[in-house]
């Protein structure tokens, strides 16, 4: 049986020519534009419409709004679809977007027909790198995509490029509604690749990162995810097992995207993306047996009176608990690292040393200085100490003199400066002691300022008073530790407040084809100064002042007309 909609032209431009099924949100087809000569292809979408009362219409109409927002931003990337157009037409809403040629990456997996071949772990690497990159992108932009699966990555046909489609299950990424997901209203083809805390309505963008992989998992095993054993008493999945082909780097970092408990997986796409190029890098060391030539290496007894607080380089926690054969020996002295080798200073001089950074970094700037001249001028490591002595005094002045600013600082009571400046103190255990208590204190105070800040915009937002949550949210100090949620909810209500303007706009415009022009004034009066439509909404608000006004004068005019007019008096009255 033919689709109704097929053959169908909307806008007397775009013509259904094919039904791509329906899902939670809408249904999907392909059209083919007919003012071009080649009639290009183009994907339409129909949001779904549960009601048709007024009330349900305008609430629809503003999400509508917000969707076309996001996907005109999401369609910057060049490996999601652009958004082409967006429209209403009999009470439906509709999105038209470009239309990818290519093939579904089930068509590349293991588990399909056309396909038997177990991906390598190559082949697996570049699918994250790719994907990822797409997801953090779509992460910075404030939304989740929500269904990460096979059937909505496109493998492109002109440059094999991997694209992210069906964006009709993004959320904001700190939305408010807790609405639960039914188990029911989800497509069959989803059903493996959704986290768990998405049933739930407590999606996460690291969500995304679960559902990306258990594909790679996919690809790796043969699998499909339903096939997939969980753990009794943890809920993990299990995949791993010595009969898949996977270096413990990889099998690490999959099993790590998917974690039950999403507070345990890794946050963002980008750490992920950034452990991955830990991990090639890694396997690309070569082994300390390799190393051309001979490296004697010796660990001085007394490494273990370095400053406490001293903190050798480290790779991320992940790749550090996977290193396997890797071995460095350095002996670590004061601001940097130097190897010892066979042709070593005397014991005596390196203890010297040793002492010289002791005494350094404990406050006695003077004792320190006084060690390092001792040191004999024929000795190897003397250029060394001197360098290091020089690089010392430098630091120490720089270290007094923010410490100084520091203090006036925190006296004013401005305490973001205070954690700004605190930035700059060099790293001497003695001044950074000092430094910590101060820090410690302002932290509080911004704290508690940004707290303060955010518990009232988020009451504007609440309000519907976006403009009033945006100037609050300017003033959070850019050092809080809210800095990445202030900056998201920033473009947020931004976002809000734009489409807002344009909600109020449509709407004095509805008003005003009625001839409503009191009403129409009202909603122009709500659009805020600061919105792309603000200037518009004056001009309309000057014409519509103008018409009722005019209207106003008409009604005097008629009135005084008929108050004027000569009347019978009540005498005459009887004889008619």
């Amino acid at each position: 049986m033919t689709h109704p909609m097929i053959g169908k032209v909307l806008q007397a431009r775009y013509q259904i020519v094919q039904s791509l099924g329906a899902g939670v949100f809408g249904q999907t087809y392909i059209a083919v534009d007919i003012e071009y000569p080649e009639n290009p292809k183009c994907v339409v979408k129909q949001l779904k419409v549960n009601n048709m009362h007024p009330s349900y219409l305008d609430d629809l109409r503003l999400r509508f709004l917000t969707e076309t927002e996001t996907l005109k931003r999401l369609g910057r990337h060049r490996q999601i679809p652009e958004l082409i157009a967006c429209f209403e037409e009999n009470e439906r809403f509709y999105l038209v977007q470009e239309f990818i040629e290519g093939h579904p990456l089930t068509e590349e997996l293991p588990i399909h027909k056309k396909c038997g071949k177990i991906w390598s772990e190559t082949e697996v690497i570049e699918f994250l790198e790719d994907v990822l990159g797409i997801l953090d992108f779509v992460h910075s932009q404030g939304v989740i995509h929500c269904d990460i699966k096979p059937e909505n990555l496109i493998r492109r046909a002109f440059d094999d490029k991997l694209v992210l489609i069906d964006f009709g299950s993004i959320q904001p990424v700190d939305f408010g509604e807790d609405t639960e997901l039914p188990i029911h209203s989800v497509p069959v083809t989803s059903l493996g690749y959704i986290p768990p805390e998405q049933f739930i309505g407590q999606t996460q963008p690291n969500s995304d990162i679960y559902s990306l992989g258990i594909i790679a998992i996919q690809a790796l095993t043969g699998l499909s995810p339903l096939e997939f054993k969980l753990d009794p008493y943890t809920n993990e999945i299990i995949w791993h097992s010595p009969h898949i082909a996977v270096n413990d780097y990889l099998a690490a970092i999959l099993s790590q995207m998917i974690r039950y408990d999403y507070q345990d997986r890794f946050q963002s796409a980008s750490e992920v993306l950034h452990i991955l190029q830990e991990m090639l890098w890694e396997t690309d060391v070569p082994s300390i047996q390799e190393v051309e030539g001979s490296l004697l290496v010796e660990q001085p007894a007394t490494a273990s009176r370095l400053p406490e607080n001293y903190k050798s380089p480290k790779s991320p926690p992940l790749i550090t608990g996977m290193k396997v054969g890797i071995a460095t020996n350095s002996v670590l002295l004061g601001l940097g690292m130097y190897s010892v080798f066979t042709n070593s200073p005397a014991y005596s001089e390196k203890e010297t040393l040793y002492q010289a950074t002791e005494e350094y970094q404990a406050g006695d700037l003077k004792e320190a200085i006084a060690l390092v001249k001792s040191i004999p001028s024929d000795s190897k490591i003397y250029p060394e100490a001197q360098a290091t002595a020089d690089e010392w005094q430098e630091q120490w002045q720089i270290a007094a003199k923010n410490y100084q600013l520091l203090e006036t600082a925190a006296s004013a009571g401005r305490w973001s400066d205070v954690l700004r400046i605190a930035a700059n103190v060099p790293d001497i255990l003695y001044w950074q002691s000092k430094t910590d208590k101060l820090v410690e204190e302002a932290r509080n105070q911004v704290e508690a300022q940004t707290q303060d800040l955010l518990a009232k915009a988020y009451e504007s937002a609440n309000k519907k008073d976006f403009s009033g949550a945006i100037e609050y949210l300017r003033q959070v100090p850019i050092n809080s530790s809210a800095g990445a949620i202030v900056q998201q909810k920033l473009a947020e209500y931004d976002q809000k407040q734009k489409i807002r303007a344009t909600y109020f706009l449509q709407k004095a415009y509805n008003k005003a084809s009625l001839g409503e022009f009191d009403d129409a004034m009202q909603f122009l009066r709500k659009v805020p100064k600061n919105t792309p439509v603000y200037v518009q909404a004056q001009m309309k608000l000057n014409e519509y002042t103008q018409k009722q006004r005019l209207r106003s004068q008409s009604s005097k005019v008629a009135l005084s007309r008929s108050n004027s007019a000569p009347k019978k008096s009540r005498s005459d009255s009887r004889y008619f």
